[in-house]
C-alpha cells in the first residue's frame, strides 16, 4: 500500500514470494506446505491484497483459482501483455504447478526476456514479478538436466562461436559467482601457478553477486590492479602469450544478457538455475585439449554439472564439493554434526580419450575420490584405479588429479 517509504517491496520480491507460496501449496510434501499460521495470515489478508496487488502478482499467487477460493479469479484469466510476456505466463503456469519444461521452451523464454532492464530496451519486455517467479520457481522444483541444458544453450546462441586460443591445453575454472564469506578462495592463485608451468587457465565471474555477496576473483584481481574488463578476444590473446597463459573474464563483457539480471537476482535472494549453468560457461575455446572444473555444495548438483561439462565437449571434467561450494579443498576434519550426503572435499569427474567422437558420446564415465587432506601431510587417495568402460571411455583416475590437484593442496 506504499506504507514502506524508504524501502518499498519490489515487484520482483512479490513475484518470488508468492511463487514460493504457490508451489508449496500445489506440490510440496504435506510437511512443507503452508503452516497453520501461514494459512491464517493468507485468509486474513488476501481479501485486502486482491485490491492492491497488480494482476500479474495475483496470477502468481493463485494461477488456477484453486488456492484462494472465490477471491482468486484473476489467475485463470491472466494471459500477460505482449508476445514475450504471454509466452512467459504459459511457461510459468507449468512451473507453478510443479512441472518442468523442455530445453527449447527455456531457450525461447530467455531469448524473449534478456537482456533485462536498463541494458535492454527502454523498458523490460516482461514484468519483474513474472521473471522472478519463473527463476525461483524452477529452482524450487529442482531443475532437470534438460532445463539446465536450455540455460546453457540459450546463451551459447546469443554469443555465437567463441574465439579459439592457439594453446595445447586450457582449463576452465567455474567458481560460484557469489563468492565466499568464510573460507579461503585459492583458485586464482592455483590458476596463476599452473599458467607458469605452461597450462593455460581461464577464470570467469563477476565482481559482486547475490545472494552471498562474498569475495570473488574479480575483487581480488581488481585489488591487485589487474584489468578485470577484458573482452573474450583479449582473453584469448593473453592465453596464447607464453609469458602469461592466464586470463579472467567478467560476465559484464563476456555475456551482457546474463549480466543484466544481477539486480533482479538481488531481489529474489535465492540462487536461480543460472547459478549452476553459469559455472560451466566456455567463453574461449582451445585448439588443444580442454578441461573444466566446477565447485558445488548442495546435494543433487554433482551429476547435472558433469552433464553440462560433457555437453561442452571438453576432454575432462571435474566437480569438487568445497566449502561454500568453492573449489578450495579444506583441511578441517568433518564435524560430527555435519549434514548427511557427500562430504566436503569429494571429487568426481570424467576423462575422454581424444579419439572419441564427442558429438555422439553423450554418456558420463565417473569415478569418485576420497580425498585425505590435513595440515601436516597433504595427499590424495583414489578409491579405484583408472579403467575403461564398455564404450571405450577412460574413467577418471588418480593420475588425473595428481598433477594439478596435489599442486593445489600444497599451496
Amino acid at each position: 500500500t506504499g506504507e514502506l517509504k524508504d524501502e518499498p517491496v519490489s515487484s520482483a520480491q512479490l513475484g518470488a514470494f508468492f511463487a514460493g507460496m504457490t508451489i508449496r501449496a500445489n506440490c510440496f510434501p504435506e510437511a512443507t506446505q503452508w503452516s497453520e499460521g501461514e494459512r491464517r495470515a493468507m485468509s486474513l489478508f488476501w481479501p485486502r491484497l486482491v485490491h492492491v496487488l497488480p494482476p500479474e502478482v495475483k496470477f502468481i499467487a493463485d494461477p488456477e483459482g484453486t488456492i484462494m477460493g472465490a477471491n482468486g479469479l484473476t489467475g485463470p484469466r491472466y494471459i500477460g501483455q505482449g508476445t514475450a510476456e504471454m509466452r512467459l505466463v504459459g511457461a510459468l503456469r507449468e512451473v507453478l504447478a510443479g512441472g518442468h519444461l523442455g530445453y527449447e521452451e527455456i531457450q525461447c523464454v530467455l531469448k524473449d526476456v534478456l537482456p533485462f532492464g536498463s541494458m535492454g530496451a527502454s523498458s523490460p519486455s516482461v514484468s519483474e514479478a513474472l521473471l522472478a517467479a519463473f527463476l525461483i520457481g524452477q529452482r524450487m522444483n529442482r531443475e532437470t538436466d534438460r532445463e539446465l541444458k536450455g540455460y546453457c544453450l540459450a546463451f551459447d546462441d546469443e554469443l555465437g562461436p567463441p574465439p579459439i586460443a592457439d594453446v595445447n591445453s586450457l582449463t576452465h575454472y567455474g567458481e560460484p559467482y557469489d563468492g565466499n564469506t568464510r573460507f579461503f578462495r585459492s583458485t586464482l592463485f592455483v590458476a596463476a601457478v599452473r599458467a607458469c608451468y605452461g597450462e593455460a587457465c581461464l577464470l570467469h565471474g563477476v565482481e559482486w553477486m547475490p545472494p552471498k555477496g562474498g569475495i570473488t576473483e574479480g575483487q581480488m584481481l581488481k585489488f591487485m590492479g589487474a584489468n578485470t574488463h577484458l573482452s573474450p578476444t583479449q582473453a584469448k590473446t593473453l592465453l596464447e602469450d607464453k609469458d602469461t597463459g592466464f586470463a579472467y573474464l567478467n560476465l559484464q563483457e563476456a555475456c551482457p544478457p546474463l549480466y543484466s539480471i544481477i539486480g533482479l537476482r538481488e531481489h529474489i535472494k535465492k540462487r536461480p538455475p543460472l547459478a549452476t549453468s553459469e559455472k560451466v560457461q566456455q567463453f574461449v575455446r582451445a585448439r588443444g585439449r580442454e578441461s573444466m572444473v566446477a565447485g558445488f555444495y548442495h546435494v543433487g548438483y554433482e551429476d547435472p554439472l558433469l552433464m553440462l561439462m560433457r555437453r561442452r565437449t571438453v576432454h575432462a571434467g571435474l566437480v569438487v564439493k568445497g566449502e561454500e561450494g568453492a573449489l578450495s579443498l579444506t583441511t578441517k576434519e568433518r564435524s560430527a554434526h555435519a549434514s548427511k550426503g557427500i562430504p566436503v572435499n569429494h571429487c568426481s569427474g570424467f576423462r575422454t580419450p581424444s579419439s572419441a567422437n564427442f558429438s555422439e558420446t553423450d554418456g558420463i564415465s565417473r569415478e569418485s575420490f576420497r580425498v585425505a587432506v590435513n595440515a601436516q601431510e597433504l595427499g590424495f587417495k583414489s578409491t579405484e584405479t583408472p579403467r575403461t568402460d564398455k564404450s571405450g571411455t577412460e574413467k577418471l583416475g588418480a593420475g588425473f588429479v595428481s598433477a594439478g590437484w596435489r599442486q593445489r593442496a600444497c599451496l
